[in-house]
């Protein structure tokens, strides 16, 4: 411009030390007007979330003290009664008249490390032979896995095991889709009841003859879930973590829903279904990624009541890669949030259950396990907080940074006592991974893009795992920008920023948690947690 220099204008780098001040008055202006109501507004929301969330860990928590001390077992609230005598021969034509049919449905996908598992558990369940069917669900795309599959079911088969292999044309649906179509086979209408399991799932032989009495002796039942036994917990910390996490789930969550409301979610796998229950529900559907979730809630609405026995185990594998966990994690996220999008008005019509269920389901299930908790553990925990050391005015009261954490975290820890001694990982790799759970609900409550992703979650195996030990370890250390994931970098020197503004200016010490908090985040952002595989 004529006539001397100009000054610059909002927008422009200014030369020197002024871009620094510019920035510091910018920030000056909007800290009073705009960024500390905002914030206040953030803690208030945050701190109610919490209360939430604690109030139903707390109610959790003494529901399932009451069912211990009152010895409340699944075979005390419904008739239970052995299948056989110990003498009796399952194969006789008299005995296996008593015995209902059974299809036992395997879905898988490329599972060439794992396939033989299931198929070889399945066929050797105790049950008589010409009650029940084995049914692989064979979705593979690798020609070379569809031929071992098919080979192994050929082998059972020659045993004399009951058992079909089923392809189809597409992977239309997914799993869903793939057991919407298993039940449409004509040799299916003659079967009473169902059971599922993951081709990672291993049950024991006498599974069914725990399992279906239940189902046999009480007409109301539609569902009998088992637990899942983890057998490669030991493999490394982030298996451990998913175990404390999982065995919360199922000691805590799954006991209580199945003793008060005779309502949970069944987990897709190691469950027996009543297929009159399964088709009045409305069958599978693969409007979601959580088609087990959706059928459960809809079972629920028609009247029928599910039963959890925490003490039928059923041997399975957790995922041990960072990325397969992650897409685990998305799925699990994003297709409740979306489920609950879609039925919430249809729960909220329905006749058949009462209000308190009603209540149950929408509230406690959806909306404090489902949505709230995922988002208040990385909001308030991962970006209000640490913004707090940056805007001193807004202060969180104690009970909600301090004393409420502690307690939810030490009620989680009630699931998995052998790991008490690595709860302050637990909490700072849950605080990671609440990251993408946070992202997931929301992509699930907006319907957003990747709302029906679908990725099968990676099963090693034992002889991968055994082949991986050595040379290919080495080969992947030299590989680091592979396993950089930019979104945890960039939250963990947020906090870290945080942390060395808290240390320098503060006195609050968030500064200790904000710094291991960071690490945490720079850890997993950098790959090194989990099983490392080509």
């Amino acid at each position: 411009m004529a006539g001397g220099a100009a000054m610059p204008e909002w927008g422009t780098v200014p030369p020197g030390g002024d871009a620094v001040e510019h920035l510091a008055a910018a920030w000056q202006q909007l800290r009073a007007p705009v960024v500390v109501p905002l914030l206040r507004l953030s803690v208030a929301v945050c701190l109610a979330m919490s209360v939430m969330l604690f109030a139903e860990k707390v109610y959790m928590a003494a529901v399932l003290l009451a069912v211990r001390l009152l010895g409340r077992r699944p075979e005390r609230r419904y008739r239970w009664e052995p299948m056989r005598d110990d003498g009796d021969d399952l194969e006789s034509a008299g005995g296996s008249a008593a015995y209902p049919m059974v299809l036992v449905q395997i879905p898988m996908y490329n599972e060439r490390e794992v396939y033989h598992l299931s198929i070889g558990a399945a066929c050797g369940l105790s049950w008589p032979s010409d009650r029940i069917i084995v049914q692989v669900l064979d979705d593979s795309t690798d020609p070379v896995v569809k031929e071992l599959v098919q080979a192994e079911c050929q082998r059972w088969a020659s045993k004399g095991v009951n058992i079909k292999y089923e392809v189809r044309d597409s992977r239309r649906g997914y799993k869903a889709g793939a057991l919407r179509e298993g039940m449409k086979r004509a040799y299916v209408r003659g079967c009473d009841l169902v059971a599922i399991f993951d081709a990672d799932f291993q049950p024991d032989p006498d599974f069914l003859c725990r399992a279906v009495p239940f189902l046999l002796h009480n007409p109301e039942l539609a569902l009998v879930q088992a637990r899942w036994k983890f057998v490669n917990s030991d493999e490394c910390l982030m298996t451990r973590m998913q175990e404390m996490s999982l065995d919360y789930h199922f000691t805590v969550e799954q006991e209580v829903g199945s003793s008060t409301y005779a309502f949970f979610g069944f987990n897709g796998t190691a469950g027996v279904w009543r297929i009159s229950a399964l088709n009045e529900a409305g069958g599978w559907k693969d409007r979601t990624t959580v088609e087990d979730m959706d059928l459960a809630v809809r079972a629920s609405l028609k009247g029928w009541k599910f039963v959890f026995l925490g003490d039928l185990m059923v041997k399975n594998e957790l995922p041990s890669t960072l990325m397969a966990y992650r897409y685990q994690q998305h799925r699990w996220s994003c297709g409740p949030a979306n489920l609950f999008r879609k039925m919430l008005m249809e729960i909220v019509r329905n006749k058949k259950v009462t209000l308190w269920k009603k209540i149950h389901v929408i509230y406690n299930f959806f909306i404090v396990r489902k949505i709230i908790a995922h988002i208040v553990t990385f909001v308030f925990y991962c970006i209000v907080i640490p913004a707090t050391v940056l805007v001193p005015e807004v202060e969180i009261p104690k009970w909600g940074s301090v004393y409420i954490p502690i307690i939810i975290t030490l009620l989680n820890a009630i699931g998995t006592p052998r790991s008490v001694h690595l709860v302050i990982f637990w909490i700072l790799f849950e605080n990671v991974m609440s990251l993408h759970r946070t992202k997931a609900t929301f992509i699930g409550l907006l319907e957003a893009g990747r709302v029906n992703e679908w990725v099968v979650t990676e099963k090693l195996g034992d002889a991968l795992k055994m082949k991986m030990a050595g040379k290919a370890y080495k080969k992947l250390r030299m590989k680091i920008g592979d396993r950089l994931h930019v979104l945890e970098l960039g939250v963990g020197a947020y906090l870290f920023f945080c942390g060395c503004y808290d240390l320098a200016f503060g006195n609050n010490h968030y500064f200790l948690f904000l710094f291991l908090q960071s690490i945490a985040f720079f850890v997993v952002g950098l790959g090194y947690i989990g099983t490392f595989v080509p």
